[in-house]
């Protein structure tokens, strides 16, 4: 049995104060990664952590710095803790985990990132920030106007590490590293580990404790995933079929770009079908406003890009659709892992055209487990995609199913042609 199990949050040593403000979040024993990372961090080390999302790595880093800004609280000038992320999505979400964790304490946590005003958030900083969660963009524009202090910085986090590098900041990271203390704890997180990110991840960290919750490559255990293979022009009723029979469902689907996104949103409209995409294209209050509709459940149909949805953490997310496949498996596994969060079972497919096969094979050869083929043809699909997953791959109750469906069929076109006589 892992210890992480026997672990309880009321046996650390830390802030009564976030004791109760865990237990109010309903949080009674540490993930694997909360109870291999807390400890540590709370110990002064550095970190390396590969943890897919969905894992509780936000709450591995935020408990263990609330409690040591609220015991530094008074013997410690300008900035803490700086926590980067490489979305407004996802740095929204980490700042309402440092605001719901740190509920009462005396640990102030700002949030600052593009696409609004600064002027609110320069307002906020004057009034004093111990903890600072930032796009890297909008952090180094305030840096410039000297309306962030890290001079005295204790603690940097750099999350979603992997897509910090995708989106080109790696510059941005090491002229960040020449203007804040060389004496620091470096806590470093990414979904994902490559070339790439092992050559940042050490030459940041020092003597890291190295935390990997996951295997490389590999899909969690609680998302059922699946590849239809449909033509490219067939998939948006394939889509809008498929929703209809899932009409409670809450939906999150991927597709490539900005115009895509839009596109399929038309088609869906055009079959009454209400759903909101969330791209680049979008102001940060359109952005807000679709986060808010697909979190509520007010519209259960979310559209989007790759980009926007790094950080989404939306509960209940019953089904992920990769209308567009991705181009790397680390895609794949991220977007997948939107859904079977917080111990519940979910469901990820994937519509495959014939222009995109090299890239199914590729994520297939990458990955550690295959992607279950759904043999169904295409007049069958909508009908008997959530019964393939239901019998979990019972591929002989599928076919039984739509061998129904054609006799159904059958028998309805003979009646149509009798009444027609």
């Amino acid at each position: 049995m892992s210890f992480s199990v026997i672990m309880k949050f009321s046996q650390y040593n830390i802030n009564t104060t976030l004791k109760k403000n865990i237990e109010g979040q309903g949080f009674n024993r540490p993930t694997d990664i909360q109870f291999k990372c807390i400890k540590s961090i709370l110990d002064g080390q550095d970190i390396l952590a590969i943890a897919q999302t969905g894992t509780g790595k936000t709450a591995a880093f935020a408990i263990p710095i609330l409690d040591l800004v609220a015991a530094n609280k008074g013997r410690s000038r300008g900035i803490y803790a700086l926590i980067l992320a490489p979305t407004h999505e996802l740095a929204r979400q980490i700042h309402q985990t440092f605001l719901s964790l740190g509920k009462g304490m005396k640990a102030s946590a700002v949030c600052v990132y593009g696409g609004v005003d600064q002027e609110d958030q320069i307002k906020q900083l004057q009034s004093g920030a111990s903890i600072l969660i930032a796009t890297p963009g909008r952090m180094f524009d305030l840096l410039s106007q000297g309306m962030i202090d890290v001079a005295h910085l204790k603690i940097l986090v750099l999350d979603e590490a992997d897509h910090m590098l995708d989106l080109g900041f790696i510059e941005d990271i090491k002229d960040l590293m020449r203007k804040i203390p060389l004496k620091r704890q470096n806590l470093f997180f990414s979904a994902t580990i490559n070339k790439e990110i092992k050559k940042l991840a050490y030459s940041i960290v020092k003597n890291p404790i190295r935390i990997q919750i996951s295997p490389n490559n590999s899909v969690a255990k609680s998302i059922d995933h699946g590849v239809a293979f449909i033509e490219m022009d067939d998939k948006r009723y394939f889509l809008g079929s498929f929703i209809q029979k899932n009409e409670e469902a809450k939906i999150l689907i991927f597709v490539r770009t900005k115009v895509r996104a839009e596109r399929v949103k038309l088609a869906m409209d055009r079959v009454n079908i209400e759903s909101v995409t969330l791209h680049g294209d979008k102001s940060q209050d359109q952005r807000e406003q679709a986060m808010k509709s697909f979190h509520t459940g007010t519209i259960k149909i979310l559209i989007t890009t790759d980009v926007s949805a790094r950080g989404i953490d939306v509960p209940n997310v019953d089904f992920v659709v990769n209308y567009d496949l991705p181009d790397s498996s680390e895609t794949y596994i991220h977007r997948v892992g939107r859904t079977g969060r917080a111990g519940k079972r979910g469901t990820a497919i994937s519509f495959c055209s014939t222009e995109e096969k090299h890239l199914y094979d590729l994520i297939e050869t990458d990955l550690m487990s295959e992607i279950a083929n759904i043999p169904i043809n295409k007049a069958d699909y909508a009908a008997t995609l959530d019964l393939a997953f239901e019998s979990k791959n019972d591929w002989k109750a599928l076919i039984k199913a739509n061998e129904l469906i054609i006799e159904k069929n059958r028998k309805q076109k003979k009646s149509k042609r009798k009444n027609n006589l």
